[in-house]
């Protein structure tokens, strides 16, 4: 995966489509981010550059609940990979 604006703003819309709002503030994230189950709030940390951003995604996007209906067809897709990539790590 490539570490760009284009990458970061895909792994962004994942969230966003599923209802989830993306805020980046300041704060002692230790693992940079933070969610708010019940407003459906995502906080990450302002201060993480583009490559951080990413990974924080990347960690973060298999922990929400997100409905793949609710995602566009490239979207989808990429939740789909995320998922799978980690289902592999696992193993």
């Amino acid at each position: 995966m490539k570490y760009n604006q284009s990458t970061l703003d895909k792994l962004e819309a994942i969230p966003e489509q599923a209802g989830y709002v993306l805020r980046y503030e300041r704060g002692n994230f230790q693992s940079g981010y933070c969610i708010l189950e019940q407003k459906k709030v995502v906080v990450l940390n302002k201060f993480l550059q583009i490559e951080g951003r990413i990974n924080t995604l990347l960690d973060l996007i298999p922990q929400l609940e997100i409905d793949p209906g609710h995602l566009s067809a490239e979207s989808a897709k990429l939740h789909a990979g995320i998922l799978a990539k980690l289902e592999t790590e696992e193993n």
